[in-house]
């Protein structure tokens, strides 16, 4: 073991062997959910010919990826990030990339977004722009992403709902389902929140296990409040559990299925959908897990304590180039892009400083390649309260902003405030880049910012207008349902859906309230690609591509 400490540092960075696996553990139990949402999400979405991903076999990926990748930045980066198919961008290949061009293209999208995030990461130029940004800004990053998590906890109990429009009230969000909360479900959250964060919770302990400072209190919670669901679901008549439900199984282990692996195209997207869509789309997908990146690694390593003395993180090169390996496995796996995972946050409240952390996560996730619902038995009342107790840590750093301060009081409540609004990492930093860079111009100070901000700001500005910017290049419809911009010389291609979709919340942005309602896979046939079909397969798996429009001459 002496081997392992050296290399990863863990008495340096003042830890144990202990803390490092209970925080393994905690952080896998409050990302575990992604194993059933991902190929729900995926799974219930139709490429352009009609075709649908096996829920299977997209669990195996999603496994796999999380896996393999979250050793990998903890062998790499000596951090203590967990990676796994991201939620937002999952949606936005599902329902807006899938539909322009077949699965195999759009995981080649993804692919080709991993490359682009490796290349800005080995000319400097991502980790200029995290260097660039002052330090009282990373303070506000971490802040937001507690707030962020917190929400994240809130919802995913169902102690917290959006209020459908069809209520009648100007009341964006409620308590519970009903405004009230109802349900044996609940009981297991409020519970779990008690004992987490330290209040009365139960005639046992009078004072909760994260105020004594017990060793183990997130993981001791989620474990407890678990076995309480368990009982609770054997006894009690419940409706639903959500994603995941607290009983034991009929079957420990099952095989894994690889099939989805190497399913992809590298530019078969540009003849599907156009050049300029797909510029637009990678540019989404990279901005997107770019940002979303920086505010994970800043606010996570802000919590477990590994900033330098100038907010810097350690390593970051070798985090941010697995970052971009991450999304490349995660298309060439059809698993999505993969990135860093904010509920990595869960761990660093156990107090791991470690990348030995990620071993121990990996490893489950390895497990979980053999499909066994012991790993996902943990229901999200369960795993939730660990969320909201971590919010309530990473909210302690507020009092380092320096408020009396208005060019950096205005951009660090916009940091913290858009982000659980919007439901959103991008959203916030954007927003605060934004106004630090307008507060400062008109102060006569616009010097004092540095030049990666300015470029960073200027990708914003596309980011936040990018629907007109897609009109004015033709690449959407307008409202109407006319094309703008000048036609292809091929005479169009694919429509693009234009109809607005009711959003909902997710862990990593909003997602299209369509129902997800997976039919049970028909493993009766199976393409010539060996990914099998849940829906009966068109006539031809994608029309042929002539190479010219001219009628043959007789």
């Amino acid at each position: 073991m002496n081997g392992f400490d050296r290399f990863f540092r863990i008495t340096g960075r003042g830890s144990t062997f202990g803390r490092e696996t209970r925080g393994g553990f905690t952080t896998f139990f409050t990302m575990a959910y992604i194993l059933v949402l991902n190929p729900l999400v995926l799974g219930s979405a139709k490429d352009k010919f009609g075709e649908q991903l096996d829920t299977v076999q997209l669990t195996t990926a999603t496994a796999l990826v999380a896996a393999v990748m979250t050793i990998v930045r903890g062998v790499g980066g000596t951090l203590p990030l967990a990676l796994a198919a991201g939620l937002g961008l999952n949606a936005v290949v599902a329902f807006r990339i899938a539909p322009l061009m077949s699965w195999d293209d759009a995981m080649g999208l993804i692919v080709l977004e991993g490359l682009l995030i490796c290349v800005l990461v080995v000319t400097g130029l991502r980790e200029a722009a995290m260097h660039a940004v002052p330090q009282p800004l990373k303070q506000a990053i971490s802040v937001g992403i507690g707030l962020f998590i917190a929400l994240i906890g809130f919802v995913d109990a169902g102690f917290a709902s959006r209020v459908p429009d069809a209520a009648g009230t100007t009341v964006p969000v409620q308590l519970g389902s009903t405004g009230a909360l109802t349900g044996w479900p609940m009981l297991v959250f409020c519970l779990g929140v008690l004992l987490t964060v330290g209040l009365l919770a139960v005639v046992l302990l009078t004072v909760g296990l994260l105020a004594r400072k017990v060793r183990g209190a997130i993981l001791i919670s989620i474990v407890t409040m678990t076995l309480v669901a368990v009982v609770i679901n054997a006894l009690a008549d419940v409706r639903t559990w959500g994603l995941t439900t607290p009983e034991w199984p009929d079957r420990l282990v099952d095989a894994p299925d690889f099939g989805l692996l190497g399913e992809f195209s590298r530019f078969g997207a540009f003849s599907q959908a156009g050049v300029v869509t797909v510029v637009l789309l990678v540019f989404t997908l990279i901005l997107s897990d770019f940002f979303d990146t920086m505010g994970t690694v800043v606010g996570v390593s802000a919590e477990a304590g590994l900033l330098d003395e100038r907010g810097r993180v350690p390593n970051l090169g070798r985090v941010l180039l697995v970052d971009g390996a991450a999304a490349v496995a995660g298309g060439a796996s059809s698993a999505s892009s993969a990135t860093s995972y904010v509920e990595s946050a869960a761990g660093a409240g156990e107090g791991v400083r470690t990348g030995f952390a990620n071993l121990v996560t990996g490893s489950l996730f390895g497990l979980a390649l053999f499909p066994t619902p012991l790993l996902t038995i943990v229901p999200l009342r369960a795993a939730a309260p660990a969320l909201v107790a971590v919010g309530l840590l990473m909210m302690t750093q507020v009092k380092h902003v320096e408020w009396d301060r208005y060019e950096i009081a205005v951009p660090a409540f916009l940091i913290i405030a858009v982000r659980p609004f919007t439901c959103s990492i991008t959203n916030g930093i954007g927003t605060g880049f934004v106004a630090y860079a307008v507060v400062k111009t008109v102060l006569g100070r616009a010097k004092e910012v540095h030049w990666p901000l300015w470029g960073t700001l200027a990708l914003f500005l596309v980011y936040f207008a990018i629907d007109p910017v897609e009109q004015l290049l033709g690449a959407k419809q307008r409202p109407g349902g006319e094309r703008t911009g000048r036609p292809r010389g091929d005479g169009g291609g694919p429509s693009v859906q234009t109809s607005r979709r009711r959003e909902r919340f997710s862990p990593a942005g909003p997602l299209p309230s369509r129902p997800w309602r997976p039919g049970p896979p028909d493993r009766s046939r199976r393409p010539p690609s060996g990914r099998r079909r849940t829906a009966p397969p068109p006539p031809s798996r994608r029309p042929p591509r002539p190479r010219s429009r001219r009628r043959p001459t007789r």
